[in-house]
């Protein structure tokens, strides 16, 4: 049988009001009454309704998650983060994947809404002008979390994404490589396209170096996507001499592609990664690799949504966190 707030009001022989003062921590309730109420909380086991403390208060404490793959170590770490921060500040996860589908993403955003969560972070690679206006419909706050869109005007965390590839490319371009191909994730996101592709390009131009196309090779950040990457720059005539990869688990494959094929990294072609996830140490040879602090990025998120589900004040919403290149045995 369920216990309820009326059965622990009877027991301790306390009004209900007095039950939920003790529940919700309220100080105004003198101690030995306090005492004895939980006392019996303890004996009768109750276990105070979410649902209905929700409804009387307008906040549930639970914050909706929307996450393309929770499989994916890049987002698992941005998880963490997320969830380490709510439970500082005592509020519950809904954790849900996307698969990076549209029709599921709007789906889980109304099923979390209907849920009557207090704020929402949604990390996605391609936020499109049609999320944005559906973002815009939601009752509470929402924060992007290593997700973009074009006009900047949503709450989000993530990294300088063109200024990360741009320093990577420099970087290769001072050690004398010319031919620096791009393993490049999809380019209908606006992360790819407007962000990374416009670095490397840039980094390029800055040096004289021409654009060629046949060096940026699209993949969908998984391992497999990797290895056929290599293997079409390795057909290319002016074979790179130098790679970025635009994710560990694509790099992991663009290296074990090519030592398939015979190569050795760094001695035929220097490698640098994106994301400085576990994966780019538990490989041969470690990659170098742009750091974005994945777990900082998870968490300032979720801060940031505490602030804007409490509304406080907020000096910035677009939020920028540095980025460093972490040096290892996949450059020379």
């Amino acid at each position: 049988m369920n216990i309820t707030i009326y059965d622990v009001a009877r027991e301790a022989n306390v009004s209900m009001a007095t039950v939920s003062r003790v529940v919700n921590g309220n100080p105004n309730v003198k101690p030995v009454t306090r005492k004895k109420v939980l006392e019996v909380i303890e004996r009768l086991g109750y276990r105070p309704n979410a649902v209905a403390r929700g409804l009387a208060s307008k906040k549930t404490t639970t914050v909706g998650v929307i996450i393309p793959d929770i499989s994916n170590i890049f987002f698992a770490e941005l998880a963490r983060g997320i969830e380490d921060i709510a439970t500082m500040y005592k509020y519950n996860i809904i954790l849900s994947n996307s698969d990076q589908n549209k029709d599921k993403e709007f789906h889980l955003l109304n099923t979390m809404l209907g849920k009557q969560v207090d704020g929402l972070v949604f990390m996605g690679g391609n936020i499109t002008a049609e999320h944005v206006d559906e973002f815009g419909k939601s009752p509470v706050p929402i924060v992007l979390a290593g997700s973009i869109e074009e006009s900047s005007t949503m709450p989000s965390v993530n990294i300088d994404y063109e200024e990360a590839v741009y320093d990577s490319i420099k970087e290769f371009i001072e050690k004398g490589h010319k031919n620096i191909a791009f393993v490049v994730g999809p380019l209908h996101e606006p992360k790819n396209t407007f962000k990374k592709l416009r670095g490397y390009q840039r980094a390029l131009a800055e040096s004289g170096i021409p654009y060629n196309d046949e060096l940026v090779v699209e993949g969908d950040y998984t391992y497999d996507s990797g290895i056929e990457a290599i293997e079409k720059l390795l057909e290319v005539a002016d074979r790179p001499t130098a790679i970025l990869v635009g994710a560990d688990e694509m790099a992991l494959g663009v290296v074990h592609g090519a030592e398939d094929k015979g190569y050795k990294v760094p001695d035929d072609f220097e490698v640098i990664t994106s994301d400085n996830t576990r994966l780019s140490l538990m490989v041969r040879p470690q990659l170098t690799t742009i750091v974005q602090p994945l777990y900082d990025i998870g968490a300032v998120a979720m801060r940031l949504l505490t602030k804007l589900m409490n509304k406080e004040k907020v000096e910035e919403q677009v939020v920028v966190l540095p980025h460093r290149i972490e040096h290892r045995q996949s450059t020379k």
